[in-house]
């Protein structure tokens, strides 16, 4: 059987050291500084972690004990992000896989671009003022092709 994208980056701690780097990261750039200076979540951190685990075929472990897909999508509903912060967010995190030492292969690269480049269209587009998310969304988990839930 094939490993899970988790798996083949490395699994949990893989993923705490992509949190910490995306983190720092985002605290360097102008734009994404303020939203992840004040994140008011001591566990911040450690819950991005769990939430890209889980999403890249890692254990339930943001579900069971965070929170729900929803949840994470409603604290960033209704901000009125600039426009430029998707690819600015997308830009940190493809350098920030090579800053946790992520293996350099293509594919696991292309398959984690893929999944941030979905992601990031699905915050922007809760983002302008006055969006809601609904309760009850799926968890998405994504694999070697792509979404699926």
């Amino acid at each position: 059987m094939e490993p899970s994208i988790y798996e083949y980056a490395g699994g949990a701690p893989a993923f705490e050291r992509l949190a910490v780097a995306m983190h720092a990261r985002c605290l360097a750039d102008p734009v994404l500084e303020h939203p992840f200076s004040h994140t008011g979540n001591p566990r911040h951190l450690e819950n991005l972690a769990a939430y890209w685990a889980e999403v890249l075929g890692g254990p339930p472990a943001y579900t069971t004990s965070v929170s729900t897909h929803s949840a994470m999508l409603a604290l960033h509903a209704g901000e009125g992000a600039d426009s430029d912060l998707g690819e600015r967010f997308l830009a940190c995190f493809l350098r920030a896989l090579d800053d946790a030492g992520f293996p350099p292969q293509e594919r696991l690269r292309s398959a984690l671009r893929a999944y941030m480049e979905w992601a990031v269209a699905e915050v922007m587009a809760c983002s302008p003022p006055g969006s809601r998310v609904p309760d009850g969304l799926p968890m998405p988990h994504w694999d070697w092709a792509g979404l699926r839930q």
